[in-house]
């Protein structure tokens, strides 16, 4: 198991559960930037339990221990949570070995604002979709498409979500907290300045101080934009129009992403019916894109990754199982020769 930086113990745990109850040995490799509570945690927590030796191990480190771990001959199959760069790699190396790989990759999740909702809820669902977490959540809301007839009430709406959320140090009680590390704070305010370059207006936000990045909206947003096209995974919503329903569905089609989808709508049943247009591995009528729960089966499709193999009964014993055939008679069957 490969987990990832942001909810280290939850995606860690939902994988080393099911794995270890299903009867399989587990090594797991957290992500560098979170080894104690994304893995070594775990580790003392298993052993005081009293699981035996070497049932769990952790690895920590880097790249190449992950590496390391999916070409070891005795790892038949690999859980891994993590960007869509990383998943292709270990995809096409697993393929090659011919290893079962499980992959939860990114998002660059929709939400669908269509334009007979009440704008002040909607706004709020908006900015609790892109921000909660400083967006760092594979599921979070990275692309607002909103109709004409409520456009600009919206962006000014959510506008002044984002502006009431400061970020600082959150044991001062500060909503938002810091991004995880300068890298990442970086390509945040790279593909911000790059869709403002390219004729993006901010309308809340757009700064940081340390790693305590601004929540910020981005309006009048194009299909072209960076912040459209690539996972920004800070606290950013980009905000772009539709007129149509047929546009609509262009624009949430044109990403290779297919995690979560949101869509709001006065009427919940016509937006169930658009979402049949609308490839995603998660659909939510009437909330934002960030929904989790551990019974329920989790994944995407496209470059989001291979389907709902983490989480849910069904998708967990399908991901850490292998099925037999198995026939038995009491004496040897008698044959004609």
């Amino acid at each position: 198991m490969i987990s990832p930086f942001n909810f280290p113990g939850i995606l860690s745990a939902r994988s080393i559960a099911p794995a270890l109850a299903l009867g399989n040995a587990v090594v797991l490799k957290p992500d560098p930037r979170t080894s104690v509570s994304g893995g070594l945690f775990f580790a003392a927590v298993l052993e005081a339990a009293g699981v035996p030796a070497g049932v769990f191990s952790v690895l920590p480190g880097g790249v190449e221990v992950g590496s390391a771990l999916v070409d070891h001959p005795a790892v038949p199959i690999i859980s891994f949570t993590g960007s869509t760069e990383a998943g292709r790699i270990i995809g096409a190396r697993a393929g090659q070995l011919l290893k079962r790989a499980h992959l939860e990759l990114g998002g660059n999740n929709a939400l669908v604002v269509l334009g007979d909702v009440d704008v002040a809820a909607a706004a709020s669902a908006g900015a609790w979709g892109s921000f909660l977490h400083q967006g760092q959540i594979c599921m979070t809301t990275g692309r607002h498409l909103v109709h004409d007839s409520i456009y600009d009430e919206y962006v000014e709406a959510l506008s002044a979500k984002a502006s009431a959320l400061p970020a600082g140090d959150p044991s001062t009680g500060v909503p938002l907290g810091p991004i995880i590390d300068e890298r990442q704070r970086d390509k945040i305010a790279a593909i911000v300045s790059e869709t403002v370059d390219a004729g993006a207006r901010v309308t809340a936000g757009g700064g940081y101080d340390r790693l305590f990045f601004e929540a910020t909206v981005l309006a009048d947003v194009t299909a072209e934009h960076a912040a459209f096209q690539k996972e920004i995974f800070g606290p950013v919503a980009p905000v772009t129009r539709f007129g149509s329903v047929d546009e609509l569905v262009e624009l949430v089609n044109a990403s290779d992403y297919g995690l979560s989808l949101g869509i709001l709508a006065k009427d919940a049943f016509r937006a169930y019916e658009l979402a049949d247009r609308l490839p995603s591995g998660i659909l939510h009528i009437n909330d934002q894109t960030v929904d989790d729960e551990s019974q329920a089966p989790f994944g995407g499709v496209g470059a989001s990754g291979t389907g709902a193999r983490f989480g849910g009964h069904e998708a967990n014993i399908e991901a850490f199982t292998e099925t037999q055939w198995v026939t038995m008679q009491a004496d040897i069957a008698t044959y004609p020769f």
